[in-house]
């Protein structure tokens, strides 16, 4: 009876009888095959041409290896295939520069999923299909440590620092370190750190970021969340601030200063009325956008 091949990672399978005297042979043939099934890495660059992967009998073929980096600049939409027959574990690499084009990784003749440039990617073939899995995209230098997806549906991510630069969704993000979000990060529970501080764009989250102003100043859109520290005349524009957004001002001076409107109705809170403000000394106040070019302003020595 001659030898037969595993039907996933075509191992050679071999009869009772066959190979007498080469068995060494092709029990070490089997084994590199065992190794580049669990720990090869190849480049593939994929730049002027789709890819159909090749996975041989009892040879080193480029769909075995467990990582796979795709590399160049595609010219084009590319797609890079695995035979049907393949049932297997891949960490995939879009080492590429899309320039706009797409890059898929499928099975011949099911479906797969579309790679997102500079991230890696973590997937299995069912034999028919590829499926990327769920929750686990991690950019270059994004997670210091550790990727837990075992506590919801959606995932935990627990690492020692965080640095978002793309957006994100998951469960819940834990850190005992600094947390940094340079883009959307929506959470279904909640974000954490036992130590070290939360960022966005603005900087500390628990902090309230100050900007000095010591003449004439009109507000501008970063200037949302913020602490003005005003010596001069503020000014409200039209046409900058949305729904929800608020800006709190503190009159640095030992006399009053002027906060007017340009364009926008800003109501007293006190009253209602509609007018321009002024603020007392050393006084605080808190301006709420509430529809486009509407705002509502409230504090103690305001007039």
């Amino acid at each position: 009876m001659a030898s037969t091949f595993s039907a996933d990672l075509k191992f050679e399978l071999m009869a009772t009888g066959e190979n007498a005297g080469t068995w060494g042979t092709k029990t070490n043939t089997n084994l590199n095959l065992v190794q580049q099934a669990i720990a090869g890495y190849q480049e593939i660059n994929v730049a002027s041409s789709n890819i159909d992967l090749d996975m041989s009998d009892g040879t080193i073929s480029n769909a075995r290896n467990m990582v796979l980096k795709f590399t160049g600049t595609l010219a084009g939409t590319r797609v890079v295939t695995i035979p049907d027959s393949v049932e297997k574990f891949y960490v995939v690499v879009d080492g590429t520069t899309h320039s706009g084009n797409t890059l898929t990784f499928k099975t011949s003749s099911g479906t797969g999923f579309t790679l997102t440039q500079g991230k890696s990617h973590f997937c299995y073939s069912d034999g028919t299909n590829l499926n990327l899995i769920s929750g686990i995209q991690l950019a270059n230098n994004t997670l210091d440590t550790v990727l837990d997806q075992g506590n919801s549906s959606d995932g935990t991510i627990n690492v020692s620092n965080i640095t978002v630069t793309a957006a994100t969704t998951c469960n819940t993000i834990r850190t005992s370190g600094a947390a940094v979000f340079g883009s959307t990060v929506a959470a279904t529970n909640n974000i954490s750190t036992s130590a070290g501080t939360i960022s966005d764009s603005k900087g500390e989250i628990r902090l309230l970021p100050a900007n000095s102003q010591g003449s004439t100043y009109s507000l501008v859109a970063a200037d949302h969340g913020k602490l003005i520290i005003a010596q001069n005349t503020i000014t409200v524009p039209s046409g900058v601030f949305s729904a929800g957004q608020q800006i709190k001002i503190f009159n640095n001076t030992a006399s009053t200063i002027a906060i007017n409107r340009s364009g926008v109705t800003m109501f007293f809170a006190k009253d209602g009325s509609n007018a321009d403000r002024t603020l007392g000394t050393r006084g605080l106040a808190t301006l709420i956008c509430t529809a486009s070019n509407t705002f509502v302003i409230t504090g103690e020595t305001l007039t």
